[in-house]
C-alpha cells in the first residue's frame, strides 16, 4: 500500500492482526513500526527475521523515501532528517497514537532520532545493531583493515568511494560481505540469501547519498539529542558486528536515560539470523512486558 505524505508516496504493509483473544474478550496488540537498514535496501529483506513479531504486535513495515517500493524523487531529500519526518507522518496517517519503534542498523538511526524529536509518539524503542554518530564508519574501516581479506577490502572501498552505482553492484556487495554480516553464514545459506536478495528492490542513489564522499552518514551526530528520549529503550548489539561495532551501542546506552543494553556474544550485524531464538525471546519480553 502507498501513503501519500509529505509530497511523496511511502510504501507500507501491515503484518499481524490488530486484536488478540484473551479469554472471552479481545485486546489491542501494540503497533510496531519497523524501520529497515541501508540506506538503499528495503523492508523485504527484514521480513523473514522480523515477521515473528506479528504474533504479539501488529507490525508496520515501510520503505524509506526513494527506496524499495516507495516513490523516487529529489535525491537531496534522501536523508536521515527526511526519513524521521516521514516516519512521524506515516504514524499520523495510519492513526497510531503511540508506536513501538523498531529500528535495525540505519533504521535504528531513524528510530532513535524520531524518538528524540517526537517522544510523545513512541511507547517503546528497540534499537538493533546501530550507531548514534558518524564514527561507526572509521571503526568499520579499521575492522576491515585488521581482517586483511582482499575481497572485503575492495568491496567496502567501493562502498565509501561511491562506486556502487547499480543494483547489480549492490547485490555483488552483499554477496561478498555475507560472512561479515553474519557469523553463521556458510555456503548452505547462500541459496536462501540469493532468494531474499532477488526479491529486494535496491536503491544505489539512496546508498550513495549516505556513504559516498560528502554523504550525510559521514557527518551526522545524534548524541546531543538522546537525552530527550523518554520511551523505555532496549538496545541490542552483536559482539562481532563490523559495521556498527558494539561500542556504539554501549555509547547509546550511556546516553539514553534508563535504557537497557544486551550484547549477543555469538552475533555479528544479523542477530536475528545468528541467534534467532534468543533474539526473539528478548524482543518478545521487551514488547509485551
Amino acid at each position: 500500500m502507498l501513503a501519500t505524505i509529505r509530497n511523496t508516496e511511502i510504501f507500507f504493509e501491515i503484518h499481524g492482526a490488530a486484536l488478540e483473544a484473551v479469554g472471552p474478550s479481545l485486546r489491542e496488540k501494540p503497533v510496531a513500526f519497523v524501520s529497515h537498514g541501508g540506506p538503499g535496501a528495503d523492508h523485504s529483506i527484514m521480513r523473514p527475521g522480523m515477521d515473528p513479531l506479528g504474533e504479539y504486535s501488529q507490525v508496520v513495515y515501510w520503505d524509506h523515501r526513494g527506496q524499495g517500493r516507495s516513490a523516487r524523487g529529489d535525491i537531496s531529500t534522501y536523508t536521515l532528517d527526511e526519513n524521521v519526518e516521514d516516519l512521524e507522518a506515516l504514524r499520523i496517517h495510519l492513526g497510531a497514537p503511540k508506536i513501538v519503534s523498531v529500528g535495525t542498523s540505519y533504521g535504528g538511526m531513524v528510530a532513535m532520532a524520531h524518538a528524540a524529536r517526537y517522544p510523545h509518539s513512541v511507547s517503546k524503542l528497540l534499537l538493533i545493531v546501530t550507531a548514534s554518530h558518524y564514527g561507526f564508519n572509521k571503526r568499520a574501516q579499521e575492522i576491515i583493515a585488521a581482517r586483511d581479506i582482499a575481497e572485503e577490502k575492495e568491496i567496502t572501498r567501493q562502498l565509501w568511494a561511491g562506486e556502487l552505482t547499480t543494483e547489480d553492484a549492490m547485490r555483488d556487495y552483499f554477496r561478498k560481505t555475507w560472512p561479515l554480516y553474519s557469523t553463521t553464514f556458510d555456503e548452505s545459506k547462500r541459496a536462501k540469501n540469493e532468494e531474499a536478495l532477488a526479491r529486494a528492490i535496491l536503491s544505489p542513489d539512496a546508498l550513495n547519498r549516505a556513504f559516498a564522499p560528502g554523504g550525510f552518514l559521514l557527518s551526522y551526530d545524534l548524541r546531543p539529542e538522546l537525552k530527550k528520549i523518554t520511551a523505555p529503550t532496549l538496545i541490542l548489539a552483536g559482539r562481532n558486528d563490523w559495521i556498527c561495532a558494539p561500542e556504539f551501542s554501549e555509547e547509546i546506552h550511556s546516553l539514553i536515560p534508563g535504557s537497557q543494553l544486551k550484547i549477543f556474544e555469538k552475533s555479528s550485524h544479523s542477530i536475528r539470523g545468528d541467534e534467532p531464538e534468543e533474539f526473539h525471546k528478548t524482543v518478545r519480553e521487551f514488547i509485551t512486558m
